[in-house]
C-alpha cells in the first residue's frame, strides 16, 4: 500500500514555470513505477509523463516533450514534475500515480496504475 499526496499546483501566466511534487508514503519507493496524468475541464484524464522505479528511464506525452521533466528522489520518497514554458492548454488537475513494478519498467496507460493521489490544480492564464 502506498499513499500519494500532490502539491505545487497554482495559477501561473503563460510562459511561466511550476514544479509539482508528489510525496509517497508506504513501502520501498524504488519498487514503484510512477507517472503523472492530467485532466482538463470537460476532457478525459490523459498521460503526461512516466518514470521507472530507479529513475533511469522516462517517457513523455508529445504535447509536453521538451517542456516538462519528470524526476524522482528516493531519499525523499518524492516524485516531481518540472513544467516550463507553460501554455493555457496545460490547465488541468494533475495527478500522480504509482504501481508496484520491477525497477526497470515504466507505464503510460493509466489502467496500469493502482495508486492515485488526490490531484493538484494547475491553471495557466493567457
Amino acid at each position: 500500500q502506498v499513499q500519494l499526496v500532490e502539491s505545487g499546483g497554482a495559477l501561473v501566466q503563460a510562459g511561466g514555470s511550476l514544479r509539482l511534487s508528489c510525496a509517497a508514503s508506504g513501502r520501498t519507493f524504488s519498487g514503484y513505477a510512477m507517472g503523472w496524468f492530467r485532466q482538463a475541464p470537460g476532457k478525459e484524464r490523459e498521460f503526461v509523463a512516466a518514470i521507472n522505479g530507479i529513475g533511469s528511464v522516462t517517457s513523455y506525452a508529445d504535447s509536453v516533450k521538451g517542456r516538462f521533466t519528470i524526476s524522482r528522489d528516493s531519499a525523499k520518497n518524492t516524485l516531481y514534475l518540472q513544467m516550463n514554458s507553460l501554455k493555457p492548454d496545460d490547465t488541468a488537475v494533475y495527478y500522480c500515480a504509482a504501481r508496484s513494478s520491477t525497477p526497470l519498467y515504466y507505464y503510460i496507460n493509466q489502467n496500469d496504475y493502482n495508486y492515485w493521489g488526490q490531484g493538484t490544480r494547475v491553471t495557466v492564464s493567457s
